[in-house]
Order: C-alpha cells, then sequence, then structure tokens
C-alpha cells in the first residue's frame, strides 16, 4: 500500500494544476492522474479527497471532478478552541521527538524500538492467526486483564496475580498511574536525565516535576532527600535497571536508601522496569517491587520494547489501597485491553519461543552495541560514552564542550541519520553537551554508516 505521504504529494502537484485552471474546469480522471503520477487510484482518491475538503474542487458522482469557484469554501475558525482549551498540559516540542521509525534511505539511530529482524514476527504471525480464531479473542475480557496473562507477568517477577493489570503499552501505564495515584498540581519527582515519555505523561496528569540529577550509580540520594523535603512530592519516577538514556544501573547500596526515602516521606515509586528482558552482559538485578514490603513501589512492565512496538501490551503491579484504587481508575479509563491483543501476548510469554526470542535478541543487541560502540571510537574519537550498557537499547554520548546538539541533530537529519538531541532528556539545561543513539532499529550495516555520516558534520574540534 502506498504511504500517506504520497498522496500529499500528489495533492500539492494538483492544488498547482486547478489554481491554473478556470472554475468549473474538469480535471483528467482517476485512471489518467493514475497513469501521469504512476500511483494507485487509492492514492489519487486520497488527494482528490484531501483538495474537495480544502473546498478546491468539488466531486460530481458520475459527471467527474470540477474545479471550485475561487472563494466557494470559507475558512475555517478555530480561535474560539484556543479560549475554550486554556493553556496546554503537553510540551508539543518534547511530544515531537516522538517520531516514525525512519524512511527511505534515512539510517534510524533514534527509534526505542526493535528492527524487523529482531523481533519475534514469525511467533507472532502464528499466534495472531490460532489467537483470531478463538471465541474467547472476541469478547469481552476482565477488566484487570487475562488471569493467565496476568500470572504470566507476575511469575517472573515474584509477584501475585492479584498484583498485576494488564495495560495497554507502557506509556499508557506511565500515564495512568501517575493520573490515579496523584492529583492535579502535585509534584513528581524524576532522575535527570531520564525518559522524555515520563515527563510527557507527568504532563498530561497535570502534575509539576521536579529533576533530582544523576550519575552512574542512578538517582543521587542527597538530592533526592532535599528534594522530598522541599516539595512534599508523593511520587517518584525511577528506571532502577538501564536508565533510558544514560544506562544507569541503581546501585545495591541506592536501592535500600531509596525505598528508605519512599517509607520516610510516604512516596510511592512509580519503577519503569522497561529494559528488564534486555539485558545483554548480565541478568538484570530483581526489581525494587520485590524489596518493598509495604506497597511504595508500583512497577510497569511491557512487551512492546523486547517483543514489538506494535504489540501494545504491558502490566502494572501495586500492592494495598494503591492497588484498589489502580482498579477502580481502570474500569473508568476502558473496559479492558483487546482480548485479541491479550490472547496473542499470552500465547507468546506461555511458549518455549519466548525463551528463545529473548536469547536471540541478546544476541543481536549486544553484537549492535559492540558494533556503534567501536564505529564510535574509529569515527567519532571526540565522543565519550561515560557508560557502557548492560542492558537496554541506547548508548548516551558524550561531545566536546560547546557542541550545539539541536544543531547537529538538524544536520545529521540533513544527511540522512536520525538521532536523539540529549537536550530532551534532561527538564532543565542540559550538565553537558549529549546525544542518544539507538542500536535496536538499525542493522550492523546501517549503524556503522550512521556514525560514520555523524562524524562528517560535526564541528571540528
Amino acid at each position: 500500500m502506498e504511504s500517506n505521504s504520497r498522496a500529499t504529494t500528489i495533492a500539492e502537484l494538483l492544488k498547482q494544476q486547478t489554481a491554473l485552471m478556470e472554475p468549473g474546469e474538469k480535471l483528467p480522471s482517476v485512471r489518467e492522474l493514475s497513469k501521469r503520477y504512476a500511483a494507485s487510484p487509492v492514492t489519487i482518491t486520497q488527494a482528490i479527497t484531501a483538495l474537495s475538503s480544502l473546498g478546491l474542487v468539488r466531486a460530481e458522482p458520475g459527471r467527474g471532478t470540477f474545479v471550485a469557484a475561487r472563494g466557494e469554501a470559507a475558512e475555517p475558525d478555530y480561535a474560539w478552541q484556543s479560549a475554550a482549551l486554556g493553556r496546554t498540559r503537553v510540551d508539543p516540542v518534547r511530544a515531537g521527538r516522538f517520531g516514525a521509525p525512519g524512511v527511505g534511505e534515512q539510517v534510524q539511530l533514534s527509534w526505542g524500538y526493535l528492527a524487523p529482524e529482531l523481533q519475534p514476527f514469525d511467533e507472532l504471525r502464528t499466534l495472531g492467526v490460532r489467537s483470531a480464531k478463538s471465541h474467547r479473542a472476541w469478547t469481552m475480557a476482565p477488566p484487570m486483564g487475562l488471569p493467565e496473562l496476568r500470572s504470566a507477568f507476575a511469575t517472573p517477577l515474584g509477584a501475585e496475580q492479584g498484583d498485576v493489570l494488564v495495560m495497554p503499552g507502557g506509556q499508557q501505564s506511565l500515564v495512568f498511574a501517575m493520573r490515579t495515584l496523584a492529583d492535579p498540581g502535585a509534584t513528581l519527582i524524576t532522575e535527570s536525565p531520564s525518559y522524555p515519555g515520563a515527563a510527557l505523561a507527568a504532563q498530561a496528569a497535570g502534575l509539576h516535576i521536579a529533576a533530582v540529577p544523576a550519575d552512574a550509580e542512578g538517582i543521587v540520594v542527597e538530592k533526592l532527600a532535599e528534594t522530598l523535603a522541599r516539595t512534599h512530592a508523593t511520587l517518584i519516577y525511577l528506571q532502577p535497571y538501564c536508565t533510558n538514556p544514560s544506562g544507569a544501573v541503581l546501585s545495591a547500596a541506592r536501592r535500600g536508601e531509596v525505598l528508605a526515602l519512599a517509607k520516610q516521606y510516604g512516596a510511592f515509586i512509580i519503577e519503569d522496569d522497561w529494559a528488564r528482558n534486555l539485558s545483554l552482559d548480565a541478568m538484570a538485578p530483581p526489581p525494587l517491587f520485590l524489596q518493598d514490603p509495604h506497597g511504595h513501589v508500583v512497577t510497569i512492565a511491557t512487551l512492546s520494547k523486547p517483543a514489538a512496538p506494535g504489540l501494545r501490551v504491558g502490566a502494572l503491579m501495586a500492592r494495598g489501597p494503591a492497588a484498589e484504587r489502580l482498579r477502580t481508575a481502570r474500569i473508568a479509563d476502558d473496559m479492558c485491553v483487546p482480548p485479541l491483543t491479550q490472547e496473542i501476548a499470552l500465547g507468546l510469554l506461555a511458549s518455549n519461543a519466548w525463551p528463545r526470542h529473548l536469547k536471540r535478541l541478546r544476541a543481536g543487541l549486544l553484537e549492535r552495541r559492540n558494533a556503534m560502540m567501536a564505529q564510535l571510537e574509529a569515527s567519532v574519537p571526540s565522543a565519550r560514552v561515560p557508560i557502557t550498557p548492560s542492558g537496554g537499547i541506547h548508548l548516551w554520548v558524550r561531545l566536546p564542550g560547546g557542541t550545539d546538539t539541536t544543531a547537529l541533530t538538524a544536520a545529521a537529519r540533513e544527511v540522512g541519520v536520525l538521532i536523539g538531541d540529549g537536550k530532551h532528556y534532561f527538564l532543565d539545561e542540559p550538565t553537558a553537551p549529549y546525544i542518544r543513539l539507538s542500536y535496536s532499529a538499525a542493522s550492523i550495516v546501517e549503524i556503522q554508516e550512521g556514525v560514520r555520516r555523524l562524524a562528517s558534520v560535526l564541528p571540528a574540534s
């Protein structure tokens, strides 16, 4: 199927053509336009529909499409919406960085998901066909999720089935947890640098955000204590294993200190456990959830990262009254994650294909990580990777002082390489010039070529 961008391009060409035509003049037929633009009739129809919505042409069934009279369609007036909507919560600049996986010859070094060849596509296709034949896939699932799927998420993490809510992916879990566990106007504390999607989730929930610095051992505990005392925050967002973007792992000593602070200040920790199935050099440490007997930790797991971006299935784990509140709010949000998707996820987790996939995935990601680091050393010797990540899919790359990372990101795009501007991972001013490079969405050959192209646009040191 041709992309919508093709229809947009043809619509622009037709718009220029109609500007030179007289009102009432007939456009060539869909068949003629298909030949002229080497496009399918569906794409041509989409382009004409776009012009029709602008009032530039009018379609008359059985007769054809004609140029509309000039001034026939009034420009829509949306000014009233700005007053009705009030101030926007979600930062459009930060949200805009969540783009598509790249097109054409672009080398994708910023996409936070797996390349197609790293996904268990054959297994998912087989499971999809099999699951679609099940009557259970087309009836209502329990709002908390299929019991077997809840157990499949719970067992590897040492949790109970009753602790688990099945969710439509990790990002939705973040927004849902923040919105449910805190009132608008409350403060969320997050380590910095950190995942920009957490900031977007907090904004969507109407929360203020306070940043606490982090280093190679995770969030700096002394600064966390100061910020808790100052803000009276009751929510802390952490990625204890392989922080996106830095790759830091919360040290054993700090894990206990962070839990003690949560207990002292009566705060929840939202533990984003996104990288648990993406370990490379060593097994991931147990989740904070297991060290917490008093219900301070709410853990988020996802299949979208280690399986496929379109498999929007995750889990939220909580205990105590917070778990009950989350279960109640879940019913208000939607009736259930689509049962077909849950059946596919359950089939994957319960099959022998899952551990085989994780083994293949670990080998593939490790090879890509090492290739990216070697190419950086060869092509960009002025760059430094402070932490060699033991898991995950990103490298956090420090560049020489004075580098304008926003300009570099734009220059890289011009030579066909997509990278992550490090400024987006800090809530406040960045501590140094960084970029984030992802090694999961490109092949080794593409990674090597992408880094070489990046080196070609780096300013001379």
